[in-house]
């Protein structure tokens, strides 16, 4: 039957992170010592006729009590959007987080099949020592034939040509 006044939620958030930024700035304590202290100063100072709060400041208390009412909510409001983006966040570098380690581990496991791939490959140092043996072993079959050539004494040298 009566509609419920409607308000965009996000909107009222933005404002109350908004003022609750601004509350914890040099400039907005700046602002309130002064309205205290023009408050208090006219008071006293002023004559009793254009005094607005009487001795004991009562009106003033009244003032700053409704602006810490308003102002606690606003800032607890503003603490909570605060935390569901953070959770947000969170959520987000440890799906991140996952994802990473999850990469690690199949890095570690291919460098592993690397490393035993490379297990049976013949290294540099392993081909030179084979060639070196290799050409030895020519060098040694070419001195003996010239040696059989020569009619040299060896191996070969008794039979007949």
């Amino acid at each position: 039957m009566v509609r419920r006044p409607s308000y965009d939620a996000d909107a009222f958030g933005s404002f109350a992170e908004q003022f609750a930024r601004f509350m914890g700035t040099a400039r907005f304590l700046l602002y309130m010592s002064l309205f205290v202290l023009v408050w208090v100063t006219w008071n006293a100072l002023a004559p009793e006729d254009a005094a607005f709060d009487a001795y004991p400041f009562i009106f003033l208390t009244l003032m700053l009590s409704l602006q810490a009412s308003y102002a606690a909510p606003l800032i607890l409001l503003a603490q909570n959007r605060q935390e569901q983006r953070d959770k947000v966040v969170a959520e987000q570098d440890r799906q991140a987080n996952a994802r990473a380690h999850a990469d690690m581990e199949f890095l570690a496991r291919e460098v592993a099949s690397l490393r035993m791939a490379l297990g049976e490959v013949a290294t540099r140092d392993f081909l030179r020592s084979e060639l070196r043996a290799l050409r030895a072993d020519l060098e040694e079959a070419d001195d003996d034939r010239e040696d059989d050539r020569e009619g040299g004494s060896g191996p070969g040298a008794d039979r007949p040509r």
